[in-house]
């Protein structure tokens, strides 16, 4: 009912909302049709919704059917599986029965296996067999199995590496095979061209292959490269810097070519013949050298090309050590020796000269197959590393040779500062106005370039930087020790507590405070100077700089560097080894000490001389004749002699200063002389011209020491530099002898001589008008360039602007305001 009643509404609703006026009537009709027509589509769709309904359940109905008899299907067939199972292996429980079926199965995969085996057997052997017999009637066609049994080899090679080694027998056996049949091949192949090599009268150097016999040369070299094919194909060694490289195979015709010289090589130097010496390794690398220019043009015009045709087209077209006639000639070369060295190498391991004589020619010979033949080795652009890494790096000899050459440069570098003139200054090997290092210092540097050489040619960048570390900068650290030493050693020697610990006589100081000691300090000195400007040149080597580049790379990269660690590296060459920054070099470390060392040596020759001044002064600043002196005026002070009580100054700047002028560069020279100039001005300003009144006569006689003075330094040093050093104490001497009589006051001053006391109103109430009236009939101009003593005081003593603007005018640059004032009151017409 209340469906009924919801349809009686929804009905009654829908007509409401259809016939809502009267002209809606009109289309009742139509509006039946479409519910007629609605009724039908929802009738006609229930039809098939039911239809679709009882398929579906007929289908599902069918689906559990099927699956119920495929259940029933397989717990028969289990069943089954079971019963036969128990009957087969006599179990009474299908798990008992598991193992004993899987024991059968795997017996019948092992047999599975060996019928695998058996058929593969009979394969090789029919492969050998087909070969063995076209071999007697054709080597060519002999070719063909060979290659498929060589090409089954190579398979079962990585088939046995994949296996870890399953089938060792098989692999031994199907390897026995295929070298025996290999032999016979090549034996036979290489028969064929030892016969044109004999028809060519090979190893003749001029040897030449005629027309007629050319389709036989080609025809023999292409069937060995055909027959080396298949290994060529697979042979693989390693680029880089694997310790155990393997090398690049000798092609078949290069060796066929090279045993008749493989064999007078070893008549020559394997024998008890004279040219088979331990100590001259030169003569059969040199006899190499000599074999690569005869048979070099040979190898080019006559092997060349069929080289090229053969492996056209082929990857190893792109492979120098095969594609060139030369290259290929070096690698077949080289085998013998690599047999001559590692047997000569046992017999000189005892004997350091002879190793290390054996080493550097290997190296020297390695450098010139690199660089004038070429010969990369098959490593590409890596380069050929050569013998010398070979037997330094994978038969590990490096460490005996490291250690005798580090023996050799120890026990050189000790002969030298053994020798008796290892301290003498060199005054002829350096440009005469540089500093003069030791003969010492150029030897040691000569060693350490020595042994630079003697490891450049080294491929592998551990190996120099051991030289580097382990040998020159540990002699370099040697050398700066004994130079420190020889620094501590003068300065105990001229210390007081120095004399009374190591006996020191008096007169014993007094020579090594002198010339005596000066040259000692110049040793110290120049040798610090020479090897560290040695070691900024070494610096900007390409040599050094590959180095540097590469350890930084590597130290970017790791913790260590071979068997250091990049912390103990860095305390060795820079700082800045794996820093992020630019700059640093290798000899950072070690090109500092030398430095701080010369800048001490320097400050220690500056102090002596300048003690020495002090003390040569002493006399001078006691005496107190300034005053007192009377004679030639100022300008005639040109022709005073210095002061006797000057004459220890004089003597002493004379002898160091001259000495020092031979044994330093000019720009030291100088900064030593500012130096002890200084001490010299301010001793002289502070105790004599600061502390003594000075008649006109008095302060000539010092214008004229201090002339002196610039004469000696001057004539040591150079122009210029003296009364640069002096110049406070000249202007002092030119302000205190100022003449009396100026060109503005003449008149006045002739007066204030007259009349004393009086004068000095008189002088004081002058006014200015009155200087161009003085000048009447005269030279004005000349008269204003020199100043007078009253003058000078008026304007001195005025104001600061005033004692300012009379100090330019005298060309006074270095005494202040305050200190001139006090320089000339120190003037005894000033006195009062």
């Amino acid at each position: 009912m209340d469906d009924m009643d919801d349809s009686l509404a929804r009905a009654a609703d829908y007509l409401d909302d259809k016939l809502q006026t009267a002209g809606d009537l009109d289309s009742l009709a139509a509006l039946l049709a479409n519910i007629h027509a609605q009724h039908g589509l929802l009738k006609q769709q229930l039809h098939d919704a039911q239809r679709d309904l009882h398929e579906a359940k007929q289908a599902a109905h069918h689906h559990q059917r099927a699956l119920q008899d495929r259940a029933r299907a397989f717990r028969g067939e289990q069943a089954d599986i079971d019963r036969r199972l128990v009957l087969i292996t006599a179990s009474e429980t299908s798990d008992d029965a598991v193992p004993s079926f899987e024991a059968v199965l795997d017996t019948l995969q092992r047999l599975d296996v060996a019928n695998a085996y058996v058929e593969l057997l009979r394969d090789v052997d029919v492969l050998g067999q087909e070969a063995q017999s076209q071999l007697q009637t054709s080597n060519d066609a002999a070719l063909g199995p060979y290659k498929q049994l060589r090409s089954l080899h190579t398979r079962l090679l990585r088939l046995q590496d994949d296996a870890e080694g399953a089938a060792p027998q098989l692999l031994h056996h199907v390897d026995k095979l295929t070298q025996a049949l290999r032999s016979k091949i090549l034996d036979a192949f290489s028969s064929d061209l030892d016969k044109a090599l004999k028809q060519i009268k090979w190893p003749t150097p001029k040897a030449t292959v005629p027309a007629q016999l050319q389709d036989a040369w080609e025809s023999a070299i292409s069937k060995l490269l055909d027959l080396q094919m298949p290994e060529l194909e697979g042979f693989e060694y390693a680029q880089g810097s694997a310790s155990k490289a393997r090398l690049p195979a000798v092609l078949f015709p290069f060796e066929v070519l090279v045993q008749p010289l493989e064999m007078r090589f070893r008549y020559h130097f394997e024998g008890d013949k004279p040219t088979n010496r331990i100590d001259r390794p030169e003569y059969f690398l040199s006899h190499v050298s000599t074999l690569l220019n005869d048979y070099s043009g040979f190898m080019t015009d006559y092997v060349q090309p069929t080289l090229l045709r053969h492996f056209r087209g082929t990857h190893l077209a792109l492979t120098p050590v095969y594609i060139d006639a030369t290259a290929a000639f070096i690698t077949a070369l080289l085998p013998m020796l690599r047999s001559k060295i590692s047997s000569l190498l046992p017999k000189v391991a005892g004997q350091p000269q002879l190793l290390s004589h054996l080493m550097h020619e290997v190296m020297s010979f390695d450098t010139t197959i690199r660089d004038v033949w070429g010969y990369d080795g098959g490593y590409g652009l890596e380069g050929w590393k050569g013998l010398s890494w070979e037997f330094l790096v994978q038969e590990d000899w490096f460490g005996r040779w490291l250690q005798v050459e580090k023996d050799f440069a120890l026990a050189r570098y000790q002969s030298i500062v053994e020798s008796p003139d290892f301290g003498d200054l060199d005054y002829e090997s350096v440009d005469p106005k540089a500093t003069k290092p030791t003969k010492g210092a150029i030897r040691v540097n000569d060693l350490l370039e020595t042994i630079t050489d003697r490891y450049r040619p080294l491929t592998s960048f551990s190996q120099k930087l051991r030289f580097l570390i382990d040998i020159q900068i540990a002699i370099f650290d040697k050398l700066h020790e004994r130079l420190q030493s020889n620094l501590e050693a003068y300065l105990s020697m001229t210390t007081s507590l120095g004399r009374a610990v190591g006996g020191v006589t008096k007169e014993e100081q007094e020579r090594l405070l002198g010339v005596e000691g000066l040259e000692r300090l110049c040793k110290t000195y120049g040798s610090a100077d020479y090897l560290e400007k040695a070691m900024r040149d070494w610096s900007d080597d390409v040599f050094f700089l590959d180095i540097w580049e590469e350890l930084q790379e590597r130290a970017r990269q790791a913790n260590n560097i071979g068997t250091m660690s990049v912390a103990d590296v860095a305390e060795r060459t820079s700082k800045t080894v794996g820093g992020d920054r630019d700059g640093g070099a290798l000899f950072d470390e070690t090109a500092g000490h030398y430095t701080r060392l010369r800048i001490r040596s320097e400050k220690i020759i500056t102090d002596t001389l300048n003690n020495n001044v002090r003390e040569a002064l002493r006399p001078y600043r006691h005496i107190n004749p300034w005053a007192t002196l009377t004679g030639p005026s100022a300008s005639a002070n040109a022709s005073l002699s210095p002061t006797a009580e000057l004459d220890p100054l004089l003597t002493h700047l004379t002898s160091t200063l001259g000495f020092l002028s031979r044994a330093l560069a000019p720009a030291p020279l100088r900064r030593i002389a500012r130096g002890v100039l200084a001490t010299t001005s301010h001793t002289i300003f502070d105790n004599v011209l600061s502390r003594h009144r000075f008649s006109t006569a008095g302060a000539a006689q010092l214008s004229a020491d201090l002339a002196a003075i610039c004469r000696v330094v001057d004539k040591a040093v150079g122009p210029g530099v003296a009364e640069s050093g002096l110049r406070k104490c000249l202007e002092g001497a030119q302000l205190v002898g100022l003449p009396v009589k100026g060109g503005k006051s003449q008149v006045k001053s002739s007066s204030a001589e007259e009349e004393g006391g009086e004068a000095w109103d008189a002088w004081g109430a002058e006014d200015n008008e009155a200087a161009p009236q003085q000048g009447e009939g005269g030279d004005t101009t000349a008269a204003d360039e020199e100043l007078g003593l009253w003058e000078v005081e008026k304007r001195l003593f005025a104001d600061n602007q005033a004692a300012r603007e009379v100090l330019e005018e005298l060309g006074m640059e270095m005494l202040s305001e305050t200190e001139a004032r006090a320089v000339l009151g120190r003037r005894v017409e000033l006195a009062g």
